[in-house]
C-alpha cells in the first residue's frame, strides 16, 4: 500500500509517499512560496532531485502538479494507487486526543481552532481541501501533534492563572512535537522490547520540546499554550518572565504583537549570539572563541538540563534518555554538555559511543544510572502509520 504524509504551511506544502510494505520513501519534496511570487518546487526519488520553478497561486495548485508528476516520473501509473493521505495538524485542542479519519466536522473543527494555531491551522485546512478536490475517493487521516500530550494531568497543563480563562478561552499547556515523542516512544520501546518505560524524550531541534513519557503516555512536556514556552529554542525565548512584555513595549514603543514576534523570531540562539539560529553555526562560533556564541551555547544547554532533571524527578527517575530532530541526532557536543551537567544524578556518557550522528545508537556509559540513545525521528512514517491503521480498520 501506499501512503502519502502531507504537511502544509501557509505558504508551503511538504509531502513524502511511503510504500509501507517495506516502509520506503519513493518519493519526497517540498512546494515553497505558495501566493507568493518566485514559487518553485522540489522532488526528490531515487537517486534524483527535481528543483523548478512553477506559478502556486495556492495550495490547490501545489497538489495538482505534485499529482500530475508522480505519475510523469513514473512513481505510480494512477492516483487509485494512492492508498491514504495523512495531514499534520499543529493543533487539535483539548478535543482531539489521538489522529482521526477526516470528515467535514473534523475539517471544520480543525479551522475552528484556527485561534490557538493561526499561522498553522488555516493551512491545514486548506492542505485538506485541496487534496479532497482532486482526490474526493481516497481516505484522508488527520495527525495532530498535540494530541500526545493529552494524557497530562490537570495539575500539570493548567496555569496558576484564573481558572475561568480556562473554562471560557481554553488558556492551559497543549504541548507541541508531540508525533515526533510518540515515534520515539514507539521506536525506543521496540529498541529495548519494553511498553513499560519512562522516558524522557529531548526533540531538539531550531524548535525544540522535552517529554516526560511513562509506560507509553505523556506525563508533562515543555512546551506550552503555544510552541514559545519551554526550552530556548533557534529563534524562541522559551520560558520567560511575562512582565517583559508591556515593560519593552512602553521602552521601545512597540505593540504586544510585536513583541511576541520578536520573541518567536529574534530570540534564541539568534537573538543571544546575535550571530545565527543554526547550531551549528554556534557550535563553529564556540570553537573561534566567539564570546557570545559561547554564551548562546551554555544558556541552550542549561535550558534542556533544567527539563530534564524535572521530568527525572517527575517520573521517579527515568529509564531512558532519547536525544533527537536536527540538534538532538547530529550534536555531538550539544549532547556531550547536557550529560555532563546530569552527571550529579549518575547518568554518564560514553564520549567513544556518543561520537556518532543520525543513527539509533546506545550512548551511555555501562555505569550511568540510566541508558542514554541517539533515536533519529520520522514524522512523516509516523503520520503514514497512523493514516494505515485507521483506514485499515
Amino acid at each position: 500500500m501506499k501512503i502519502m504524509s502531507i504537511n502544509a504551511g501557509s505558504s508551503s506544502l511538504k509531502f513524502s509517499l511511503f510504500e509501507m510494505d517495506t516502509k520506503e520513501v519513493l518519493v519526497s519534496g517540498l512546494f515553497e512560496r505558495i501566493g507568493i511570487e518566485g514559487s518553485f518546487y522540489t522532488i526528490k526519488y531515487q537517486d534524483y532531485k527535481l528543483k523548478e520553478e512553477a506559478p502556486l497561486n495556492d495550495h490547490a495548485d501545489a497538489v495538482k502538479i505534485l499529482l500530475d508528476k508522480l505519475i510523469e516520473l513514473q512513481i505510480i501509473s494512477s492516483l487509485e494507487e494512492i492508498d491514504g493521505i495523512g495531514h499534520r495538524i499543529v493543533h487539535g485542542g483539548s478535543e482531539y486526543t489521538k489522529s482521526v479519519m477526516v470528515t467535514n466536522k473534523v475539517a471544520e473543527d480543525i479551522l475552528k481552532l484556527s485561534d490557538l494555531a493561526p499561522l498553522h491551522n488555516p493551512a491545514h485546512y486548506l492542505g485538506i481541501k485541496a487534496f479532497q478536490e482532486v482526490l474526493p475517493k481516497t481516505p484522508m487521516v488527520v495527525v495532530f501533534d498535540t494530541a500526545f500530550h493529552q494524557t497530562m494531568d490537570k495539575e500539570n497543563y493548567l496555569y496558576a492563572v484564573p481558572y475561568e480563562w480556562y473554562e471560557k478561552y481554553k488558556v492551559r499547556k497543549y504541548g507541541f512535537h508531540g508525533t515526533s515523542h510518540r515515534y520515539i516512544t514507539k521506536k525506543i520501546s521496540e529498541e529495548l522490547g519494553r511498553d513499560d518505560l519512562k522516558i524522557i524524550s529531548c526533540h531538539l531541534g531550531n524548535g525544540g520540546s522535552v517529554t516526560a513519557i511513562k509506560d507509553g503516555k505523556c506525563v508533562n512536556t515543555s512546551m506550552g499554550f503555544t510552541p514559545l514556552a519551554g526550552i530556548m529554542m533557534g529563534t524562541r525565548t522559551g520560558d520567560v518572565d511575562c512582565s517583559i512584555v508591556p515593560y519593552v513595549m512602553e521602552k521601545e514603543g512597540k505593540s504586544a504583537g510585536e513583541i511576541l514576534s520578536d520573541f518567536n523570531k529574534k530570540s534564541g540562539l539568534l537573538g543571544i549570539s546575535q550571530l545565527s539560529s543554526d547550531s551549528r553555526d554556534i557550535e563553529d562560533g564556540v570553537k573561534s572563541g566567539n564570546e557570545q556564541c559561547i554564551l548562546a551555547q551554555e544558556m541552550f544547554v542549561r535550558s534542556v538540563v533544567k527539563y530534564i532533571a524535572q521530568y527525572y524527578v517527575e517520573l521517579g527517575g527515568a529509564d531512558v534518555i532519547c536525544f533527537t530532530a536536527g540538534i538532538g541526532e547530529n550534536s555531538i557536543d550539544t549532547r556531550r554538555m547536557i550529560v555532563e551537567k546530569l552527571s550529579v544524578l549518575g547518568i554518564k556518557l560514553d564520549l567513544e559511543a556518543n561520537n556518532v550522528r543520525g543513527k539509533l545508537t546506545k550512548i551511555s556509559a555501562k555505569d550511568s544510572s540510566c541508558l542514554l540513545y541517539i533515536v533519529p525521528t520520522n514524522e512523516e512514517l509516523m503520520i503514514a502509520l497512523d493514516t494505515l491503521e485507521i483506514i485499515n480498520r
